[in-house]
């Protein structure tokens, strides 16, 4: 809730306003019925025009007074309501961009997806609803009750009688109905995964000819969502036919007390039908409450989710204390020393006692069988997972001594999967570097050979990539993302497979390009490509999470047999 304080606070005028707008619109609707009590009584019954006219035009005025100000107060409240939403949206997503890896995979990104929109649109409705209803209802049962009571004192006792029954009604069903929207809102999840696993895969379904296969998956999670909602809809409007059973025989009751009274000149005709209305009055206050409590309750359950991201602690962070600027990445020196690491849920570590040094400078490659854990090891580098057990120190300083921004800007990295944005190609190449000139972006573009196939393009670097970079090759793609990270000119390149999707003269041309602008950069490279393997100055050889072998290319072919076979088994490829 303090984080929920600290957003509306900055709302503390509106949230001061809506309780007086309520106020005055609630009593000029419940002033009504007493004018109405005067009108029969000394209008109708006396048979005089002037009264009936003069606390009729009162009425009306009242009555457009009331529509002001509930207008009035329905635009405060919706400012406020959405702005509260925005900015809430706004920091939790801020949150999500600071949480590792690790920290994403626990949530699911599709239960974040679902927390940023679906969630987070519940508590807004509350937050209106609560600076319209929650103060209406029972401010408008308050007066209610108090002009009843002013009516005649045994009706009010009567109505009065009602509304704990009531209230034990509405308890006890919304306490059987919580359980069901927490778990409405889990099935969400389960939907928006389907379909967000569909949509990014939507070419292997195709090719695959698995769209009726997708299709009823798809229809499977819907249907168990609809099931669940069900369940909890059947609890939610059982409220309303109770709170309509209560109010009938209230009514019922009253009539006939009342109409008792008035025949024994107890009671005036007016002021029965005045305490009708106000009976309707409360009906209608309880209603609004029941609907509160009910988006309130469903609200809750989506807080929950809400803040259990808001409050959870990232488990990559800075070192505390450390002043921006302390350490830099300025040599590009990688010691591995007796790491060993595993997944959040693994029960095995995938890396074992690592130990190796890779000097500033130097070009190294990763090679291994698949699976033997090779972008799990690079990725520690840059501290997108943290070691289990040892330590990395980059120029001799561990790596969690050091601010993540300055870690990461001084190592360039082109992953395994290569992801393009929504925008232009000099756009997303300035994910490099923000503020690059378009003479920096074409050198980059150079280095990776990917700028005779942009130039070649109808709109050059201002072609508007599509999705994930949609509208290029594998090869297109991935020179694009070599170029990124050239564009930072780090100190340290880490390239994971990147050139998997170039034909192998182009990989040559990169390669020769990158030896020739990164003699002070340390590159790792991950690696199945013979040539590639043969022109770095050493290799480490992984296996099943273990370095099995480090030295020459050529140093391996004599000593390590698992070497052997991997270039062995590149030549039968080639």
């Amino acid at each position: 809730m303090i984080k929920y304080w600290q957003i509306l606070k900055q709302y503390k005028i509106s949230l001061a306003v809506c309780p007086l707008l309520v106020l005055i619109t609630v009593l000029c609707e419940t002033i009504q019925p007493f004018f109405m009590a005067d009108i029969v009584d000394n209008g109708v019954m006396q048979r005089d025009l002037s009264v009936i006219a003069e606390r009729g035009l009162v009425m009306v005025l009242i009555s457009l007074a009331g529509l002001g100000f509930s207008v009035l107060n329905v635009w405060v409240a919706s400012r406020a309501s959405t702005g509260f939403g925005t900015d809430l949206r706004s920091v939790l997503f801020d949150k999500i961009q600071r949480l590792s890896f690790l920290d994403i995979d626990r949530f699911n990104p599709a239960s974040l997806i679902t927390r940023l929109t679906n969630d987070i649109s519940h508590i807004q409705q509350v937050v209106l609803m609560s600076m319209r209803m929650m103060l209406r209802s029972p401010l408008m049962l308050v007066m209610a009750v108090f002009f009843v009571v002013r009516i005649n004192t045994q009706l009010a006792l009567t109505l009065m009688a009602a509304i704990p029954v009531l209230g034990i009604g509405i308890f006890i069903i919304l306490r059987n109905g919580f359980p069901y929207f927490l778990r409405v809102q889990q099935k969400i999840d389960q939907l928006n995964e389907v379909v967000r696993e569909n949509l990014i895969n939507i070419r292997i379904v195709k090719s695959f000819v698995r769209e009726d296969f997708e299709t009823r998956k798809f229809v499977r999670s819907s249907e168990e969502l609809r099931d669940i909602v069900i369940r909890a809809s059947n609890i939610i409007v059982s409220i309303f036919p109770a709170m309509q059973l209560v109010m009938n025989l209230s009514i019922i009751a009253i009539l006939w007390v009342g109409g008792g009274k008035v025949i024994i000149g107890d009671l005036q005709v007016g002021e029965l039908i005045s305490f009708v209305n106000y009976l309707a009055q409360v009906l209608m206050a309880l209603m609004l409450l029941s609907m509160f409590i009910m988006a309130t309750a469903r609200a809750s359950a989506s807080s929950r989710r809400v803040l259990e991201v808001l409050y959870s602690h990232p488990s990559l962070t800075d070192a505390p204390q450390r002043p921006f600027g302390c350490h830099r990445v300025r040599k590009g020196e990688i010691v591995f020393e007796q790491v060993a690491f595993r997944y959040a849920e693994g029960e095995t570590d995938v890396l074992h006692d690592i130990n190796f040094r890779i000097f500033p400078g130097e070009i190294v490659a990763l090679v291994g069988a698949t699976g033997a854990a090779k972008t799990s090891l690079v990725q520690l580098i840059p501290r997108l997972y943290d070691v289990t057990w040892g330590e990395i120190r980059i120029d001799g300083i561990p790596v969690k001594e050091y601010r993540l921004e300055e870690l990461r800007q001084g190592i360039g990295m082109v992953l395994q999967q290569n992801i393009l944005f929504t925008g232009t190609i000099a756009d997303n190449l300035r994910w490099g570097k923000s503020d690059a000139s378009m003479a920096e972006i074409e050198e980059a573009a150079r280095l990776a050979e990917a700028h005779d196939f942009i130039c070649s393009l109808a709109e050059g670097y201002n072609t508007l990539l599509g999705r994930g970079g949609i509208n290029l090759s594998g090869g297109q793609k991935q020179r694009l993302c070599i170029a990124r990270a050239l564009l930072r000119k780090p100190k340290i390149l880490i390239l994971d497979d990147s050139t998997s999707a170039v034909d192998s003269d182009t990989e040559l041309k990169i390669r020769n390009n990158l030896n020739q602008i990164l003699q002070d950069t340390t590159v790792l490279i991950i690696t199945q490509r013979v040539h590639t393997m043969q022109s770095v100055h050493r290799v480490i050889v992984l296996d099943n999470g273990e370095v099995k072998a480090i030295g020459t290319p050529k140093e391996l072919m004599n000593t390590s047999m698992v070497y052997q076979e991997i270039f062995n088994s590149q030549q039968i490829l080639d």
